[in-house]
């Protein structure tokens, strides 16, 4: 079996995320697939799933001893499927292999497993470990569920980088913003207060502060951090005046901003204001980022020099990936593999000598770091 082949298995396995997509059918049935595959290799295999339903599978080319291990990580899930054409159906033109989650990111799990299979036959000391998690295209149960079972000494995410090797990406915190007014009859002024017309100095202020961050000095590989505006919501009908308007705001931070620092923000942004308005926080996940001069990002580097003709771009990323809870964990991790494009879109491909030279290249640096 080759690495095309064993992603064209995965991609075959509808694992769309069942709490995005109202019947989606979660990962249960690809976590059978990927356990009965490493049965079949010889690997040893554990699922985890604390969140019934919503399966984790840690797959291990167990090592003698003594060596270090190394941390491979793939999501199982997909995003749904709107739009697209046969999204189960695998679909090899030329190099691209296509269907949904062929790009993002069931090519780079079926790398990661092959690098496993390969390196186990090389007798390593130190164990070469895949966790496929769940869950990775909403709240990343998977892999916070992962990281209580797993010890490892590096990690590489294998998202589809298009052979850049990611060493930072941004972090991002959700709060909701309400603005306050007096429910009336829409014939009563003199009672009425309209919350959703006192909520523009809000977004105004809003737009203030990202204009604020964009003087601020960027970070070297990711740019500068934004806020925005995401949803607005108030009112009940036309002919009242509303009593509440609310906000949903996103902020994408930067390696050392924090929830606490859009907290202050905020603060700072609403006590300027004359509108009866406050905010909570909600959803925030960290940034990640590991110095470049990192042994693992180095070592990463060298061997895929070697594959690819030429060193590898170290890249900053906008999103955020699961790195941030590896790196939480004290894992030194970096985001490297393969070309494709059309991650959640109706048209969705990766490269397959893109996945066999990721594979090679996963392989060299787990028999070089767990030798």
């Amino acid at each position: 079996m080759t690495v095309a082949d064993l992603a064209a298995s995965l991609v075959a396995i509808d694992s769309v995320n069942s709490t995005l997509v109202r019947g989606g059918a979660g990962e249960t049935d690809v976590a059978k697939h990927v356990v009965g595959w490493a049965d079949d290799h010889g690997l040893e295999t554990k699922v985890v799933e604390a969140t019934p339903g919503r399966p984790s599978v840690i797959v291990t080319a167990r090592g003698r001893g003594g060596g270090r291990a190394l941390l491979l990580c793939g999501h199982m899930d997909t995003v749904g499927v709107d739009g697209m054409r046969d999204p189960f159906t695998p679909r090899r033109e030329g190099d691209r292999l296509h269907g949904r989650g062929s790009c993002d990111m069931k090519g780079g799990l079926a790398a990661a497993l092959m690098a496993a299979r390969d390196a186990a036959a090389a007798g390593l000391a130190g164990d070469v470990i895949v966790a496929c998690v769940a869950d990775e295209e909403h709240a990343s149960l998977g892999v916070q569920e992962i990281v209580q079972h797993v010890r490892a000494d590096a990690a590489v995410i294998t998202e589809p980088t298009r052979h850049e090797i990611v060493v930072a990406h941004k972090g991002f915190v959700w709060a909701d913003v309400t603005v306050a007014g007096v429910a009336a009859h829409g014939s009563r002024p003199d009672l009425g207060v309209d919350a959703i017309v006192q909520s523009a100095p809000v977004l105004a202020a809003l737009g203030a502060l990202d204009e604020e961050l964009t003087a601020r000095p960027p970070h070297a590989m990711l740019g500068r951090g934004s806020v925005h505006a995401g949803t607005i919501q108030g009112g009940s009908e036309t002919s009242s005046y509303p009593a509440s308007c609310t906000i949903t705001v996103e902020r994408r931070t930067l390696p050392g901003e924090t929830e606490a620092t859009f907290a202050g923000e905020l603060d700072t942004l609403l006590s300027r204001l004359t509108v009866d308005a406050s905010f909570a926080t909600g959803l925030s996940r960290e940034p990640f980022a590991i110095e470049v001069e990192h042994e693992l990002v180095a070592l990463t580097r060298e061997l895929a020099a070697d594959e690819l003709g030429a060193p590898p771009k170290l890249a900053g990323a906008p999103y955020w990936t699961d790195a941030a809870f590896l790196a939480a964990a004290g894992i030194p991790t970096v985001l490297f593999g393969p070309v494709g494009e059309g991650e959640h879109a109706a048209e969705e491909w990766v490269s397959i000598a893109s996945l066999e030279a990721v594979t090679r290249i996963l392989t060299r640096l787990a028999t070089t770091f767990c030798s």
